[in-house]
């Protein structure tokens, strides 16, 4: 397989029709090697416009939702960003070419195990991983960028709590079959605005579903 003209056709006929066209966007797409980060049986299917199983019930988003992600959230050269999911690590890859340090978090500890000689191989210092529940992090920390690459089935602070002034939260918010991508920004008075982007359908996040409490 010709991964080049695959990785054009998928810029092309995937990311710019979804209208994904910003440029510094394109660029970390175009350069970080996705079929470097996609499990070896579903090599061939890289640049699909389709998810890849991941195992553990994971799945590797479709190249025009990164996209989308990736554009929404308008990751900087000094900004500090949470990535919710490493899941391949190809995201946390692009989010490190556009953004200064990236915090990337997975509840599956076999995929931060694997992300992590990838990231040594090409030489990408500017990435931290983490073991973890993401709605379990504390709150302490505060990012310029949050992005949840799974779904959440109502809207929730636990995020938004991590946001600096003018911090973006990307997150997935429904239950399937309706899920609404939306874009949250923190203002400098503390309130948030919210713009929905687009329809969509992401694996819930583990654990986000949780019982109601029983009150008698």
């Amino acid at each position: 397989m010709n991964f080049e003209v695959a990785r054009t056709q998928m810029l092309g006929q995937q990311i710019r029709a979804w209208e994904v066209l910003d440029e510094r966007v394109l660029r970390a797409l175009r350069e970080t090697p996705r079929e470097r980060f996609v499990p070896t049986d579903y090599r061939d299917l890289a640049f699909a416009d389709a998810e890849i199983p991941l195992g553990h019930g994971q799945v590797m988003l479709a190249p025009k939702i990164e996209g989308r992600l990736l554009q929404a959230v308008q990751a900087e050269p000094i900004d500090e960003v949470l990535l919710v999911g490493t899941g391949s690590g190809f995201l946390t890859a692009c989010l490190a070419r556009l953004a200064k340090h990236v915090v990337s978090v997975d509840i599956v500890g076999e995929f931060v195990a694997a992300a992590r000689p990838r990231f040594a191989e090409h030489e990408i210092g500017n990435v931290s991983f983490e073991v973890a529940d993401a709605l379990a992090l504390s709150h302490t920390a505060r990012f310029d960028v949050v992005a949840v690459t799974a779904s959440v089935p109502d809207p929730t602070n636990h995020f938004i709590e991590m946001l600096r002034p003018q911090g973006r939260l990307f997150i997935v918010v429904g239950r399937e079959p309706v899920m609404e991508a939306q874009l949250i920004t923190m203002q400098p008075n503390g309130s948030t605005t919210t713009e929905n982007l687009f329809e969509t359908v992401l694996t819930p996040l583990i654990n986000a579903e949780r019982p109601a409490p029983f009150v008698l």
